[in-house]
């Protein structure tokens, strides 16, 4: 069991501002995510599959991004928040060598249910690779 503390739901204000967490984007995250999550895809893990795709190298994919969206709430949160709802979107891919910096802010408070939303993008060198809003329940 971890020693970190899970925030309570009333010592998070409205428009809060999650502390930024940086991401080095490496092979070794990109095609473990891949295999992790079973998928086989070759663009995930192949450089010669992704360039005959078009991309220059392997590159990230969505579940390897929710995994990392989820793990960069709980750090803010803590372990014993509860997700309720994630919705992300894709932009530029996520490629080895870059590095892929998140921020957020809480959007949403609902009083009766004790929830927060988070609204949150993940950029990298190119652009936002990923952005969408999580709902988090706080004890």
């Amino acid at each position: 069991m971890t020693s970190k503390k899970t925030k309570a739901f009333a010592d998070v204000t409205l428009g809060e501002k999650l502390p930024q967490q940086q991401i080095p984007i490496t092979v070794t995250l990109i095609a473990g995510g891949a295999i992790a999550t079973r998928d086989y895809v070759p663009v995930h893990h192949d450089v010669e599959a992704a360039r005959a795709q078009g991309a220059p190298n392997v590159f990230m994919n969505i579940l390897t991004t929710s995994a990392l969206v989820q793990g960069f709430i709980e750090q803010w949160s803590g372990p014993q928040a509860r997700f309720s709802d994630l919705k992300i979107k894709l932009g530029a891919p996520n490629y080895p060598g870059d590095c892929m910096t998140f921020s957020g802010e809480v959007s949403e408070r609902d009083e009766a249910a004790k929830c927060v939303v988070v609204s949150l993008k993940g950029s990298n060198s190119m652009g936002n690779h990923v952005t969408g809003t999580v709902t988090v329940a706080l004890p």
